[in-house]
């Protein structure tokens, strides 16, 4: 069986920042492998960046934590490190890891991170 799992695309800009987020498109995959979604920030703030998971109809769901400077992810309930990681391959680009992929993964993933010039959240 086929699942999809999205990550929303193209970009959301921020005119008083110029912050651009971006994310892969959607991705489908078969159960029990692993879908690697990725999240590029576009300029380094320094801050954390949140990966959360959305059913139709439903509150987003936080998923986990991340920052590119090593430190462990944090993970929503629900959620651990046995089946969802994240890498940051630089400081401005991220990926979310959901291995032994099972039927209730699929959804929106979406990533999110704060803007000190703006005072916001910008997500994607």
């Amino acid at each position: 069986m086929l699942l999809t799992l999205c990550a929303l695309l193209p970009a959301l800009t921020w005119v008083s920042s110029q912050k651009v987020l971006t994310q892969t498109p959607s991705v489908q995959t078969d159960r029990s492998k692993t879908v690697t979604m990725d999240c590029n920030i576009a300029k380094n703030t320094g801050n954390y960046v949140f990966w959360y998971k959305q059913i139709l109809q439903a509150a987003p769901q936080f998923v986990l934590r991340a920052q590119s400077n090593g430190s462990p992810d944090q993970y929503g309930d629900g959620f651990s490190s046995s089946r969802f990681t994240s890498k940051a391959s630089s400081s401005i680009d991220y990926q979310l890891i959901i291995s032994n992929v099972e039927a209730g993964d699929s959804a929106v993933y979406h990533c999110e991170t704060w803007d000190s010039s703006a005072s916001e959240y910008v997500s994607q």
